[in-house]
């Protein structure tokens, strides 16, 4: 894909146009312009998965040219062919279109001559087949409905009889059209996707002998591109926020794969300006201590002693605020204590959880103090690993914990893997802190069963139809069910509207969540075998992992270009690998 224009150059561009209106205008003009750092594209419908045409079946006609790629403008001289919807006294016709995969946006409706007057259609925007079909329920949360309350994609709506129109700002794979009015005639010339995205190249990239682990990859890295908007939301269709635990994973994806992109310290100066000291990010304390673990992971990778510097007062702050909630003993004030959804009900795993994230963010911070020379502050953090670290916690078999535990240091990690993360392989793992629970598995030499999960777990939501990762996913679901892109079935539950919990049941739940690209990252610093040695990418150690592949390529983005890698398995078991980096990068072979 092409590079994005530089936002000076499209502020210039307002400033030219300034200068050609009256002066007081253009002034004000220019003071409230601000460019918009993305760019947007047009999809005509890869499939028909639909169409209601009443019982003479006629009422839907030529729904076949909505797949022809358009050109956005309305046909004067009436000789194109058109899509019609027909409406009569008792039946209306409807029609529901596959954009083939998630997208971010909306659509554009090219009319042509119907009626001599406005027509009423409902749109509904779905990330699955169920959601598009599905009524809409605004008033409370509840399996089998859907819900419009963060972005709009259930719309009643007059469109123009010709001409254009878009609809639309929402996280979408389907759309539904329904005509409303009785003895009605609409006429659809084009029926397109707006996909609005940040058009920038993928740095890094993953090949390797398996295609399933290839395909897991990629749509880990676009997930997280989705949600790479005006800010780093954690979902296109639920949330749209900036929240700073669910940023953690979307980061490490973006580091990976995209470098140094601005959506990253623009979110952590919003968080910030959002959520200002005394008080933890987002209202919940884990989240600053993941706000701690995110700078540490982005200096390392892009050396930004500017930007940390510019963060130094509220990191110092911060780690005032959480030395004044422990006790000498080891005793903790937070309050509520949050690792992910799934982990809720296992309060006493979700405390040991808990303290060792503290434990790892503490760590992490007395990093940031040596580096921005706080030493009184890197003497606190000190203070309260050992003191929180003085009452460990059992993990009792949450999954979360161990990861967690093991991550921190608070539990050797091949303990954690052998009798609580690894066993059942990927039953008990979750979407978010499934990518910890990989980083425990690596930690303990687990690769190989790593690589296993990473098939079933993420490849199953895959084989279900997804083409962006899930907010929240169990393998139990995946009995006797339909996939997104289907049609209910007799017999069996949808796969999206019968499931999911908490704040995400049934198809409020998101289908395209930052905090799922866990592999992406994984697959990078395991398989690939990257690791950061010395900060802004100086020095890097080169560590591959095979297992039961055969070969694997990629690339791996620094501040001083891309490091181009290849392993490959040779007959006597050997690996023969080959490294192309960038000066000044030093590359560590193990």
């Amino acid at each position: 894909m092409k590079q994005i224009f530089l936002l000076s150059a499209l502020l210039a561009v307002s400033a030219s146009v300034c200068a050609q209106l009256p002066p007081t205008f253009g002034e004000t003009f220019l003071k409230v312009a601000q460019a918009d750092p993305l760019s947007r594209t047009y999809i005509a419908p890869q499939r028909i998965v639909w169409t209601y045409g009443g019982g003479s079946g006629k009422l839907v006609q030529n729904a076949e040219v909505l797949l022809r790629a358009g050109v956005g403008q309305a046909d004067m001289a009436r000789t194109t062919e058109y899509c019609r919807l027909t409406s009569t006294e008792n039946e209306k016709a409807s029609i529901l279109l596959d954009y083939g995969r998630e997208l971010h946006g909306g659509i554009q409706l090219v009319m042509g001559s119907g009626d001599r007057r406005p027509s009423l259609v409902r749109i509904r925007f779905g990330e699955s087949v169920g959601e598009a079909n599905s009524q809409t329920l605004n008033t409370e949360w509840k399996v089998g409905f859907s819900t419009d309350d963060h972005a709009k994609r259930d719309i009643t709506m007059e469109i123009p009889r010709t001409g254009s129109i878009e609809i639309g700002n929402t996280g979408f794979r389907f759309v539904r059209i329904d005509l409303l009015e009785n003895n009605r005639t609409i006429s659809i010339k084009e029926a397109r996707a707006i996909l609005r995205f940040r058009d920038i190249p993928y740095v890094g990239s993953f090949a390797s002998s398996d295609e399933k682990l290839n395909k897991i990859w990629m749509t880990a890295a676009y997930t997280v591109h989705l949600n790479m908007q005006e800010y780093l939301w954690d979902g296109v269709k639920r949330d749209r926020c900036v929240w700073l635990g669910d940023m953690h994973p979307e980061v490490m994806t973006i580091k990976n794969v995209f470098g140094n992109n601005p959506v990253v310290p623009q979110s952590l100066d919003l968080a910030c300006e959002q959520f200002p000291l005394p008080g933890w990010m987002n209202g919940m304390s884990a989240y600053s201590f993941w706000y701690l673990i995110i700078h540490k992971e982005w200096y390392y990778h892009h050396g930004d002693m500017a930007f940390l510097q510019k963060h130094k007062d509220y990191i110092v702050g911060l780690i005032d605020f959480i030395a004044e909630h422990i006790g000498e003993d080891g005793s903790e004030t937070f309050g509520r204590k949050f690792l992910d959804w799934p982990s809720t009900p296992n309060q006493e795993g979700v405390e040991a959880g808990y303290r060792a994230l503290l434990a790892w963010a503490l760590q992490d911070a007395a990093e940031l103090c040596r580096i921005l020379n706080q030493p009184e502050s890197g003497k606190k953090c000190a203070w309260g690993i050992e003191r929180i670290n003085r009452q460990l916690k059992p993990v009792n078999n949450l999954k979360q914990a161990a990861a967690l535990m093991a991550i921190a240091g608070t539990m050797d990690a091949k303990k954690a893997c052998d009798e609580v993360v690894s066993v059942g392989g990927a039953k008990g793992f979750s979407t978010f802190y499934g990518y910890y629970m990989l980083e425990a598995q690596a930690k303990a030499g687990q690769q190989q069963a790593a690589l296993d999960v990473i098939r079933q777990y993420w490849g199953k939501m895959l084989d279900l139809g997804a083409t962006t990762f899930w907010e929240d996913f169990d393998l139990d679901w995946a009995q006797n069910v339909t996939g997104i892109d289907e049609l209910p079935v007799e017999g069996k539950k949808d796969i999206h509207g019968d499931f999911g919990a908490y704040c995400y049941p049934g198809y409020r739940h998101s289908l395209c969540h930052g905090w799922s690209s866990g592999p992406a990252s994984w697959l990078m610093e395991h398989v690939l075998g990257v690791q950061i040695v010395e900060p802004g990418c100086k020095a890097v150690k080169v560590t591959p992992f095979l297992g039961d592949l055969q070969w694997v390529e990629g690339t791996y983005p620094t501040p001083y270009g891309a490091i181009k890698i290849s392993h490959k398995k040779l007959p006597n078991g050997k690996i023969e690998t080959k490294i192309d980096a960038p000066k000044p990068v030093k590359v560590v072979r193990n």
